[in-house]
């Protein structure tokens, strides 16, 4: 090993002991329970099944009783650990931009009748035309994106939606609070590309453009296949009397006799999809009305949330020989064949957080613990969180403790979960943190880093913290 990638793992161990600390920091009570709880989370051997049986780990050196009642009784400054994740490390796209990735996803809890502010959730079955709605918690999740294929987000927020509240308002909220975190964080400065956030269907992606429109961000949304949107209207003829028309010709997703001849049109030849073709037009807006969202918006005419529309096409998909196509829509106009290039690679980025979201379901367990409370829900969330921000940190650290029958992962792509394995080890490398379990009548003698203490509170960066 060089001096130089010696020098590069003691700085990710310093990041990932940095981070472990000021996570600690961000429990006032219930601290040594909750911290314990991560770690045994991701020191377990194999699949989260059941939330008691993380008791069982080394890592987790109280009862299981301290687990629930650490989950139901803790706190956790949840605005502090969002600037603590913010802070760190961000990964960027191929262009040196910031992508984001907003989606929700949900919590299903059919048979908690008992537990507050459920919501009926859309689920998806095996079969066509199988879609379910059943009552759950759902979680509007933001992440940051890689460059290149790969299963690895930077989680930066979660936030769970209520009975009464609007899903656009709320990710718009949550969008802008994610922003400034990373402003304030020295992550994005004035002058720096604007930062795209992806969504997939079922945003409205024009109402957050209009919603965002202050902030340095661009939007890239799927949209349905089946939408209509409208041009501007035409310059009125010289000498012509009356009213302007309000919007120029239609523009039908469904019929193509509306199309007219693409702004841009792009040809690029993948490994996956075989031959990408991307068209777009330019200055395309939706119909709105005073009704729902915009019904309280100001005397006067509804505003032209003007954006490009990209269609893309490719020749097959794994497991499908005859894929239709995808329409996006992003909230700028003038649009160059980079740009579109760019944004129908950076939508399929987007289907990275997916494998986020089974890696914190099916390995991590986030959704098995059978909790009563939403605030109990939100609080292992938040665990969840930051024990796979915990697993990204130990990436360029891990080791490849692959199965016999598995295939050796080039270095720096391991997967979550097999960095996962080996975290027991790289934990003990991290300055210890949490503390004893406390006996009456005696005393705790730790050791963290150099500086030692036996009042019960842990040396950090030279500063102590008083024990909770």
């Amino acid at each position: 090993m060089s001096l130089l990638d010696d020098a590069a793992r003691v700085e990710s161990l310093t990041v990932l002991s940095r981070f472990r600390t000021d996570f600690y920091a961000c429990l006032p009570a219930r601290a040594d329970a909750l911290f314990e709880l991560t770690d045994a989370l991701l020191c377990a051997d194999g699949p989260v099944k059941t939330l008691v049986e993380l008791s069982l780990a080394p890592e987790h050196r109280r009862g299981h009783g301290a687990l629930y009642g650490a989950l139901n009784h803790g706190r956790l400054e949840v605005a502090r650990l969002r600037r603590t994740l913010a802070g760190l490390p961000r990964p960027r796209g191929a262009d040196g931009r910031i992508v984001l990735a907003c989606d929700v996803s949900n919590w299903l809890r059919p048979d908690a009748a008992t537990s507050a502010e459920r919501l009926f959730c859309h689920t998806y079955g095996r079969g066509k035309g199988s879609a379910q709605m059943i009552p759950g918690w759902p979680y509007s999740i933001v992440a940051a994106l890689e460059a290149g294929r790969t299963s690895w987000t930077a989680l930066l927020d979660a936030a769970r939606l209520g009975p009464g509240d609007d899903e656009t308002a709320v990710t718009a909220a949550q969008l802008r609070e994610v922003v400034e975190r990373l402003r304030v964080a020295g992550h994005w400065t004035d002058g720096d590309l604007p930062i795209l956030i992806v969504f997939d269907a079922g945003y409205d992606v024009t109402r957050l453009a209009f919603l965002l429109s202050d902030l340095p961000v661009e939007l890239l949304g799927r949209m349905r296949s089946d939408r209509v949107l409208y041009f501007p209207p035409p310059p009125q003829p010289p000498g012509k009397v009356g009213r302007k028309p309000k919007r120029g010709a239609e523009f039908k997703f469904a019929d193509a006799a509306t199309w007219p001849e693409p702004a841009i049109t792009t040809h690029t030849s993948t490994a996956r999809y075989g031959r990408a073709v991307a068209e777009s037009w330019d200055r395309l807006h939706p119909l709105l009305s005073r009704r729902s969202a915009w019904a309280d918006y100001p005397e006067g005419d509804l505003p032209a949330i003007e954006g490009t529309v990209v269609r893309l096409r490719v020749d097959h998909l794994p497991g499908d020989r005859d894929p239709k196509p995808v329409w996006l829509w992003w909230s700028r106009i003038s649009a160059t064949a980079t740009d579109v290039d760019r944004l129908w690679q950076s939508f399929l980025r987007r289907f990275d957080l997916e494998h986020t979201f089974r890696m914190i379901k099916q390995t991590l367990g986030w959704t098995r613990p059978k909790l009563r409370t939403p605030e109990a829900a939100d609080r292992w969330t938040w665990l969840v969180i930051t024990a796979h921000t915990q697993l990204r940190l130990a990436r360029p650290l891990a080791e490849d403790l692959r199965r016999p029958w598995e295939r050796s992962a080039r270095p720096g792509r391991l997967t979550p979960a097999r960095v996962r394995r080996g975290f027991r080890r790289l934990r003990r490398k991290t300055p210890r943190v949490s503390h004893d379990f406390p006996r009456p009548g005696v005393k705790s003698d730790l050791m963290f880093g150099s500086g030692r203490c036996g009042d019960g509170g842990a040396w950090v960066g030279g500063a102590e913290l008083p024990a909770v």
